[in-house]
């Protein structure tokens, strides 16, 4: 589920819709002063260029966002993702700046009782603790899962994000790398997401969306993916594929990405690049049941882009 507090400032947190916001006040894991915000012109709504790039502003919904008809043919991967998150409620009320900006949903870091790295505690308790629905691919002191299905398809299009104070930021340096386990982003005090571009879709560009989770709705995902695909005289010219919910951010599957490079589209190929999903993975001892479900995902979504 996505909120739309974007960040927390040093005077204050920002608000919008506050779909995440007002369960932490609720439980009072968020306790401090409130700043609330409203979108500005440049700040909402889809803003095509004359490349068929598009710009979309932070304020604009996930609903907005799933519903459009001229981003799902350029973007299908994004539109998709969207349409995947949360609930019909929620996504009419929560915006892309605040589903990039979330905090982690991890139930220590929920427990206003319970310290964690996130809340300027010493260690993070999920580690040796309950960790079941926690990262396979450990890069860092926190071990709870990046909540953002909006990132991980926006990393698979290699997104640009603006703030107020910076522009160009790629995913990656708007969320980190893992390494620090204090913070879900790497927006200063009182930064603000201020839109998201997508450059120009590639010519026969296809893309898809999946995610796994433990029941039929309304559910954060035990594992995602956003792909994408050119296939050109029966091989892959081009592939992407940028998975969540198996590390501390979303990641890019680079070597699935490479074993399928230039590969002609055969059950072999997509079977051996599919293997190589979980390259690198150290899943903790409640999370190995991550890497079936990952490689599995991986297969599915390549063969469907293949059919």
């Amino acid at each position: 589920m996505t909120p739309t507090a974007m960040t927390a400032t040093q005077a204050g947190e920002f608000r919008a819709a506050g779909t995440d916001l007002s369960e932490r006040r609720r439980s009072g894991v968020s306790t401090g002063p409130l700043i609330d915000i409203s979108a500005a012109p440049d700040t909402i709504g889809m803003h095509w260029g004359a490349d068929g790039s598009v710009r979309l502003g932070a304020f604009t919904t996930i609903a907005a966002i799933a519903a459009d008809a001229r981003l799902a043919a350029a973007y299908p991967g994004i539109a998709a993702s969207a349409q995947g998150l949360a609930t019909p409620q929620v996504r009419h009320l929560a915006t892309l700046g605040g589903n990039l900006a979330q905090r982690s949903r991890c139930w220590y870091y929920r427990n206003p009782h319970i310290a964690c790295l996130k809340k300027g505690g010493s260690d993070c308790p999920a580690r040796s603790g309950n960790h079941l629905y926690h990262v396979v691919f450990d890069l860092g002191p926190c071990v709870a899962p990046h909540p953002s299905t909006m990132a991980a398809a926006l990393l698979a299009y290699e997104a640009k994000v603006t703030t107020d104070r910076r522009n160009s930021l790629t995913i990656g340096d708007l969320l980190g790398d893992g390494s620090d386990g204090s913070a879900d982003n790497a927006l200063e005090p009182g930064e603000m997401i201020k839109s998201v571009t997508l450059a120009s879709p590639l010519q026969g560009e296809r893309a898809l969306y999946k995610r796994a989770i433990s029941r039929t709705h309304a559910e954060w995902p035990l594992v995602e993916l956003c792909a994408r695909a050119v296939i050109q005289d029966g091989a892959f010219q081009f592939v992407r594929l940028a998975a969540g919910g198996i590390a501390p951010v979303p990641l890019r599957l680079v070597a699935v990405e490479a074993t399928l490079q230039g590969k002609k589209v055969s059950a072999s190929a997509i079977a051996d690049a599919a293997s190589q999903a979980t390259s690198g993975a150290k899943p903790l001892p409640m999370t190995e049941y991550k890497l079936d479900l990952l490689k599995g995902v991986v297969h599915d979504l390549l063969e469907r882009l293949a059919g």
